[in-house]
């Protein structure tokens, strides 16, 4: 019997290692805008904590060197989560080229993978046609034999 030789199969191979390889930079990507986010959140509750102590420095016994530390440190938390927003942004635009870059990828494979599909139905088709044809044979021969 015939066997099935996929001619682009190597092709399919490599568009398969792509993918794989697609799929973990899209996750590295996505854990890295996860990591960074925590980060985000993480400067924003100190910051939410400098401002309740400023609002404790202002009702309570007022010491001014205190309350300009204070003041010093929430405008370093706002600079610092700025920054860090910056970083959030630059992340997710990681995200989603690697997102981009995993679907094309992805459609890349499927593509070769429809192919491969394509392959094999025609060449059932030639098997069967084959084997068709020499069943006539055969039957065309035994019809013979049997008259004579």
């Amino acid at each position: 019997m015939a066997k099935f030789v996929f001619e682009m199969q190597s092709i399919l191979n490599v568009k398969t290692k792509l993918e794989d390889q697609a799929k973990i930079a899209f996750s590295q990507a996505n854990m890295k805008l996860k990591k960074e986010e925590a980060v985000l959140q993480g400067l924003i509750m100190q910051r939410a904590k400098y401002e309740k102590r400023a609002v404790e420095l202002v009702n309570g016994t007022i010491s001014l060197r205190d309350i300009r530390e204070n003041k010093q440190s929430i405008d370093v938390m706002k600079s610092r989560i700025r920054a860090q927003m910056l970083v959030v942004r630059a992340a997710e635009k990681k995200v989603e080229a690697a997102r981009l870059k995993l679907n094309e990828v992805m459609i890349e494979r499927k593509t070769f993978e429809k192919l491969k599909e394509h392959a094999f139905e025609e060449f059932k088709q030639e098997i069967a046609s084959e084997e068709n044809q020499a069943i006539n044979e055969l039957v065309s021969y035994t019809y013979h034999q049997a008259t004579e």
